[in-house]
């Protein structure tokens, strides 16, 4: 790339955050472990070096620190939290656990109006997370902001091009935190912001054509979402009718799904689409299983069966292609710095068995979903495709709370049907990041006509989040007669649901999914 931002991560679940900011300056961004060598850095031509932030105290025994010689390549560095008191440990400062915690909004004020807070107010408002801090000024720099617990939270270098910050700019509870990056950026690493999503196409499709020889094929795992379509719209690009998708109806998708993924790839795509129905094979897997993570595990090992059993009939077929998406990578406890915390575990994650005798080939693992989005109007896919909103790689099986039964996802797939249906007429369909429901183990009471209904009637919560990342989200403040109409439809026309509820939490410390 003509200019390149690395972003070193040190263990932060914000890094490939960081990295999506900067691109959305048009500057292209690479996530780094924090053991890369300067050498290899120079190959890759930066233009500057982002050091995140991560869990871990930079005095501690095994805590993750970089080359030394990374300060001297001589291009800028911004330190980030971490990322900041790492680089004022490499230059002799002494940093040790702050007198008080900072979390959360933070009153900051500006004492330097130029550089790095250039057309940054001061006072303002940024996000702080920490427990230790610099303690003491390394030789040359000065500070550049304040806290009211924090008299270093900004410092730069007299002379040479690096800065620090105690707070987070990547988040937006940062109020300039974008400017900041800005300045960073362009003011004083130079980049002139030409990358696009283009670039990246472009790149992905030589590098697949590069990889995969002309007698191999490849297989792409195809759900009819977002991530698996850009997928094999991407396959396709770079290698034609070498690309052999395989759809499994598991038992546990929406409702026509099946239906949907053929007639949309076999007509729009022309694409050799092998469609196995294992409906029964999964549910009867899930029978009495009711720990999320177990569903997780058994839906995952049936998904590598399936794609076995289905390969041996393909010739030629070395690849096996999955549209996973940074946020799985992360939440998967994968960070390259190899600190990030297993939130949960996804299936098509780091789940394939050495004996499943495929390469594998993730070309959006390092994007998140608005840039997959942006990525799939640029190879022409249809707006009904490219805006559709996520499905979970084990489907209902994680909306399900509980036992997943035929019965259980015959009611879920009623109800979510309904939750699509009204949102998309109230015209909010765009607006929202995610829609769904969730079906709940419990038993609700109520009246049914001149009866009182308890038995078998369960609950429905309704999840609506509204998300650029997905990496964070807000519950969606949705006008009421939405709601109303949802629940009067769901109580009406789902029989065994007596019962609707709104779920109004956000993410962190929720999670999109329930499980």
């Amino acid at each position: 790339m003509e200019e390149t931002i690395a972003i070193l991560d040190f263990g932060s679940q914000y890094s490939q955050l960081i990295a999506r900011r900067v691109r959305e300056n048009r500057v292209f961004s690479v996530v780094c472990p924090p053991s890369i060598s300067p050498d290899k850095l120079r190959e890759m031509n930066v233009s500057g070096l982002i050091f995140s932030g991560g869990p871990s105290s930079v005095y501690e025994k095994n805590a993750p620190k970089c080359d030394p010689g990374l300060l001297d390549l001589g291009v800028p560095i911004l330190g980030i939290c971490y990322g900041m008191q790492v680089t004022a440990a490499l230059l002799g400062a002494k940093v040790d656990a702050a007198p008080a915690r900072e979390y959360g909004r933070t009153g900051l004020e500006v004492l330097e109006s130029t550089g790095l807070f250039r057309h940054v107010p001061g006072p303002t408002t940024v996000w702080m997370s920490h427990g230790d801090m610099v303690q003491t000024l390394p030789e040359g720099f000065i500070p550049l902001a304040r806290t009211a617990n924090c008299e270093l939270a900004a410092v730069r270098h007299r002379e040479r091009p690096i800065f620090g910050v105690q707070f987070h700019p990547e988040v937006t509870h940062t109020r300039y935190g974008g400017q900041i990056l800005r300045n960073f950026l362009y003011d004083i690493c130079g980049c002139k912001g030409s990358w696009e999503v283009g670039n990246f196409v472009e790149t992905a499709v030589a590098s697949i054509r590069e990889r995969v020889g002309p007698n191999d094929r490849v297989i792409c795992g195809l759900s009819g979402g977002v991530d698996s379509s850009v997928t094999a719209a991407l396959l396709h690009e770079a290698i034609g009718d070498r690309l052999v998708c395989i759809f499994v109806d598991n038992g546990l998708l929406r409702r026509n799904e099946a239906s949907l993924v053929e007639s949309t790839f076999r007509g729009h795509f022309k694409i050799d689409l092998r469609v196995v129905n294992a409906a029964d094979r999964f549910l009867s897997r899930l029978a009495g299983v009711t720990d999320p993570q177990e569903k997780r595990k058994r839906i995952g090992h049936e998904f590598i069966e399936v794609f076995k059993a289905e390969a041996r009939t393909i010739p030629n077929a070395r690849f096996l292609a999955q549209g996973t998406l940074y946020p799985d990578v992360i939440e998967s406890g994968q960070g390259l710095a190899g600190q990030a915390a297993n939130i949960k575990l996804h299936h098509n994650v780091g789940g394939l068995p050495a004996e499943l005798g495929f390469e594998l080939i993730e070309p959006l693992r390092d994007l998140f979903k608005d840039e997959v989005r942006m990525a799939g109007e640029h190879l022409g896919l249809p707006e009904e495709i490219v805006w559709r909103h996520p499905f979970p790689g084990p489907g209902l099986a994680v909306r399900i709370i509980g036992e997943v039964t035929a019965k259980r996802v015959e009611l879920l797939q009623a109800v979510d049907e309904i939750v699509i249906d009204e949102i998309r007429a109230a015209g909010w369909y765009r607006k929202i990041g995610q829609a769904f429901a969730v079906l709940l183990p419990v038993s609700a009471v109520g009246v049914m006509g001149d009866g009182r209904s308890y038995e078998g009637q369960q609950v429905a919560a309704i999840r609506l989040v509204e998300t650029t990342d997905f990496m964070t989200a807000d519950w969606v403040h949705i006008d009421y007669e939405v709601l109303g109409r949802i629940s009067s439809r769901v109580i009406n026309e789902v029989s065994g649901i007596n019962r609707v509820v709104y779920d109004v939490s956000s993410k962190p410390p929720s999670t999109i999914e329930w499980e």
